[in-house]
C-alpha cells in the first residue's frame, strides 16, 4: 500500500505515467500529475477527484517544475516520491546518404533536453522538497524513480538521439543516488522494453505482432500497470537504490 505516499509523476497524463498515476491512487497515494498543458492531465485528475491534481508542466522549465512542487506541498502537505515518466522519441539515421542530409542538430538536442536534462531538472528541484521530510526508522525521506529504456543498451538504427538520452539517465542514476544518500533519498531507474503506450498502439496490428514475436517471454507488449507495479515495489523495498532495472521480458533489440 502507498497510503503515506505523495508522488509527483511527470508525463502522468498518458502511457507509463498514466498507468502509474492510476495504480498509485488505487493503492492509496496522493498524486500530482505533471504534464504539458495540452495533455489530458486535467481530465484524468477530475476522474480521480481529490486524490490527484493536475499541474501543467514542461519538465525543462524550472518555473513549471517549481510550481508543481509547490502544488504538492500546498495540496498534500509534502512530497515523498517522484516518477520521471515524461519523454519524447524520434527516429533518424546519423546521415541520410540518399538525401545527403545529416541528422538534424536541433532534433538531437531536443531529445536530450527533454529526456535527460528534463529528468535531471525535476530531480534537482524535487529532492530539495523531499529532503525536508522527517526520516522513517531507516532514515529514508523519499524515492526518485527515473525512466530509461532498453534502447540505452541496444538501440536500433535511427535511435542515436533516443539511446543517448536514455543511456545518460542510466549513467547518472548511481552518482545521484550517492549524492543523496546522506539525506536518505533513494534513486532507482526502470528501463522498459516494448510497452502498450499510445506510441505503439497507433501501429498496425501486423507491426505490433511482429514486435511481440521478438520478445522471448511473455510474447506481448508490456502493460503500463506492470511498469507502475515495479515503481510501487521500488518505493516499498528500501534496499533498492542506485540501480537500473530492465523490465522487458528478456528482450534484446535487434539492429
Amino acid at each position: 500500500m502507498l497510503k503515506n505516499t505523495v508522488a509527483l509523476i511527470t508525463g502522468g497524463a498518458s502511457g507509463l505515467g498514466r498507468g502509474t498515476v492510476l495504480r498509485f491512487v488505487r493503492e492509496g497515494a496522493k498524486v500530482v500529475i505533471a504534464d504539458l498543458p495540452a495533455s489530458k492531465g486535467q481530465e484524468l485528475a477530475d476522474q480521480l477527484e481529490k486524490k490527484a491534481i493536475f499541474v501543467p508542466t514542461d519538465v525543462t522549465s524550472e518555473g513549471d517544475v517549481s510550481n508543481a512542487l509547490e502544488a504538492a506541498k500546498s495540496n498534500f502537505g509534502k512530497l515523498t516520491a517522484v516518477v520521471n515518466a515524461a519523454g519524447i522519441a524520434i527516429a533518424y539515421k546519423t546521415y541520410n546518404f540518399n538525401k545527403n542530409l545529416p541528422h538534424e542538430y536541433h532534433d538531437f538536442e531536443k531529445v536530450l533536453k527533454v529526456n535527460t536534462i528534463g529528468t535531471f531538472n525535476v530531480i534537482r528541484l524535487a529532492v530539495g522538497v523531499i529532503g525536508k521530510n522527517t526520516p522513517n526508522e531507516d532514515g529514508e525521506r523519499g524515492v526518485v524513480i527515473n525512466t530509461a529504456s532498453v534502447a540505452a543498451y541496444d538501440g536500433q538504427i535511427g535511435q542515436a538521439a533516443y539511446s543517448a538520452s536514455k543511456a545518460a539517465i542510466v549513467g547518472m542514476t548511481l552518482p545521484i543516488a550517492r549524492d543523496l544518500s546522506k539525506q536518505g533519498i533513494r534513486v532507482v531507474t526502470i528501463a522498459p522494453g516494448l510497452f502498450d503506450t499510445p506510441l505503439l498502439s497507433s501501429l498496425p496490428d501486423k507491426v505490433r505482432n511482429i514486435l511481440c514475436k521478438i520478445i522471448p517471454f511473455p510474447q506481448r507488449l508490456g502493460k503500463p500497470d506492470e511498469y507502475a507495479q515495479l515503481a510501487q515495489h521500488i518505493i516499498e523495498n528500501p534496499l533498492l537504490n542506485g540501480e537500473t532495472i530492465r523490465l522487458d521480458g528478456a528482450l534484446r533489440m535487434p539492429s
